[in-house]
């Protein structure tokens, strides 16, 4: 259980998958406008990566090592989180249309997001059982919900300071994107 927790912890803030690791940041530059759409966002990409680190697990142990196509992976993993975004779409098209509609095209990039696949093949390279890379996966899409939905506040909130003509937009964005990165480092005595 100690193990658990401090993959769980290590996964969410020390070694936050886009502050810390630079996967994933398409989506977290381009939904992190309104907190609603970033909460929305981070809730599918929780989902997304907690059910493909079960399903890529369970796939890579019981089918790809005993048959000895561990080499496939990447491509069966990719097809696992292709058709878990195609289900989370038609999911948020039949209940939330207007989260759907905010999301655009950043829901069907899910499937490219470096930080899904990073995700399972993470938890190959390092040999976790079935439980462990759940867990692994889960913490690893809460650091992403955690840091997409801080930068929407602070994104926000910079809708009314005054920021220089040079820095709006993309510029303080990135900057605050960065500062978050150095905050999270104090993560790092945690462990």
């Amino acid at each position: 259980m100690k193990t658990l927790l401090l993959i769980a912890v290590s996964s969410a803030l020390i070694n936050n998958v886009v502050l810390s690791q630079f996967m994933g940041l398409c989506p977290f530059l381009g939904v992190s406008k309104k907190i609603k759409t970033a909460s929305g966002m981070g809730a599918a990409v929780i989902f997304v990566i907690t059910i493909s680190s079960f399903l890529c697990a369970v796939i890579y142990k019981d089918i790809l090592v005993p048959l000895e196509l561990t080499y496939l992976n990447t491509i069966v993993f990719i097809l696992v989180i292709a058709a878990l975004v195609q289900f989370v779409e038609m999911v948020l098209k039949k209940v939330s249309p207007s989260l759907y509609k905010a999301l655009g095209v950043y829901l069907p990039l899910i499937t490219t997001n470096c930080a899904v696949l990073g995700v399972a093949l993470t938890n190959v390279s390092k040999e976790y059982d079935v439980l462990t890379s759940v867990v692994n996966g889960f913490a690893t899409a809460l650091g992403f919900a955690i840091a997409i939905v801080i930068l929407a506040g602070i994104r926000e909130r910079n809708e009314y300071n005054d920021v220089p003509e040079s820095f709006k937009g993309m510029p303080i964005t990135l900057i605050t994107a960065g500062l978050m990165a150095i905050a999270f480092i104090g993560f790092s005595g945690i462990i």
